[in-house]
């Protein structure tokens, strides 16, 4: 089964993509665009991100997102606040007329991505519409949940992708309105451009919604998030806004993702005990060079089975050939074998687990996207940086399709849709 979608799925448990009205920055009362936008939540990561974000503008989405108070309730209040006060200036204002968004991102690379920023229906897993392929942490999904019934509002999207069928429908309608002037564009730091439009006239919405009714998508980006949305569905009679949640739909088929790791940092296990502990378990390795080489190493690694990069003493030590017995012994033997063998699961079941015997909770662990600044944080806290190879896309649709769950932040793909570009009010006066 293709888990991106095909016209194979019927018609009425396809995509419902619906129009709303966006809730955006007035460019007149800020800085700059790019001085309000943000990396998701869980990607501002590096040590000074978050200060480095919220004094880049005062009106920073970063404070909707992440608000910083001594206790969860106060940091929930105090982002409504902040919301309800940003309305009320005409910081942030509600577009006129109800619209799905092309959003298009670009960068010197040569990565250039086009989809439509809508309010989806929620389905459960089990409807087959909205597949997911990670597990989540449930005081995260609680977080984001209690952000999100403070606020009223979806602060973000998600990132979905689907599998289109050539140049209609959708598609067509994303490349006409690409070629009218923008509602907005703007460069962020990370060098990428981008750029929004509405999609307002009824033959498009039409055009759309009829061809998104054919489809299924995989969470790529916001598994927390699509959560959340299912949890806080739950909570209010339907019908209501309530019902569908902010995401980004991108076909894949057209703009292929990339796909990265998210590595681990292990706060209280200093490499020399991670190491002493896999004698006899894994082979052990030093790798010389830079970072760079260090991957590179991995990758070799990888293709012959599990491995891993450990740093944070000034070193790379790679680790694989895990001892058959131990993966016995260790990794649950029901799941398919694609599952069995994922560096996720063996480093969840097998190091984390029964070797290292950490538990997987935020005092102990962190997950972070960027390489470079995991590797630092680990030496300069004197914790063990795990570092991860990407796991290829087509296995996780694989098991994505079969309904089978990975490990917890077991890929990263890109590019995110940048925060802060168009929000989504759940009143009930504002449609859907």
């Amino acid at each position: 089964m293709n888990t991106a979608g095909t016209a194979d799925v019927p018609a009425r448990v396809g995509l419902d993509l619906t129009p709303f009205r966006g809730l955006r920055y007035d460019p007149d009362r800020v800085g700059s665009l790019s001085a309000v936008t943000s990396p998701p939540y869980d990607v501002v990561v590096r040590p000074d991100g978050l200060h480095h974000l919220e004094s880049a503008d005062p009106h920073n989405i970063v404070r909707l997102i992440l608000p910083q108070a001594p206790t969860p309730s106060i940091r929930n209040e105090q982002a409504a606040d902040t919301l309800h006060r940003w309305v009320s200036e005409g910081v942030l204002r509600t577009d006129a007329r109800p619209a799905l968004y092309v959003y298009e991102q670009r960068d010197d690379e040569g990565m250039f991505q086009r989809g439509v920023i809508g309010a989806l229906r929620l389905s459960e897993p089990s409807e087959g519409v909205v597949l997911p392929h990670e597990d989540v942490m449930p005081h995260v999904v609680a977080d984001r949940a209690a952000l999100m019934r403070a606020t009223s509002a979806n602060l973000e999207p998600l990132l979905l992708t689907y599998r289109g069928d050539g140049a209609s429908g959708t598609t067509a309608v994303i490349e006409r309105t690409a070629k009218h002037p923008p509602l907005l564009s703007t460069t962020t730091e990370d060098g990428f451009s981008h750029h929004l439009w509405a999609v307002t006239d009824p033959a498009d919405l039409t055009e759309i919604h009829a061809d998104l009714a054919h489809r299924q998508a995989l969470i790529a980006d916001g598994h927390h998030r699509w959560a959340t949305y299912l949890r806080v569905r739950a909570e209010h009679p339907s019908p209501s806004p309530w019902d569908y949640g902010l995401v980004l739909l991108v076909d894949t088929a057209r703009h292929p993702l990339r796909v990265r790791a998210i590595h681990r940092l292990l706060h209280r296990l200093p490499v020399p005990e991670a190491l002493a502990a896999l004698d006899g378990s894994f082979r052990v390795r030093r790798v010389e060079g830079s970072l760079s080489s260090a991957l590179s190493a991995l990758s070799v690694a990888t293709a012959e089975g599990n491995a891993f990069l450990l740093a944070g003493d000034g070193a790379f030590h790679l680790v694989d050939r895990p001892s058959p017995d131990l993966l016995a012994r260790t990794v649950p033997p029901d799941p398919p074998e694609a599952w069995r063998t994922l560096d996720a699961t063996v480093l969840h079941a097998t190091l984390l687990d029964h070797v290292w015997r950490i538990p997987d909770v935020p005092e102990h662990i962190a997950y972070i996207h960027d390489t470079a600044a995991t590797v630092a944080k680990a030496e300069r806290d004197g914790g063990t940086a795990v570092l991860m190879h990407p796991v290829r896309e087509e296995v996780v649709r694989e098991l994505a399709s079969q309904g089978v769950t990975m490990p917890r932040k077991s890929t990263s793909f890109g590019p995110k849709p940048a925060s802060g570009l168009v929000l989504r009010a759940l009143s009930d006066t504002d449609p859907p």
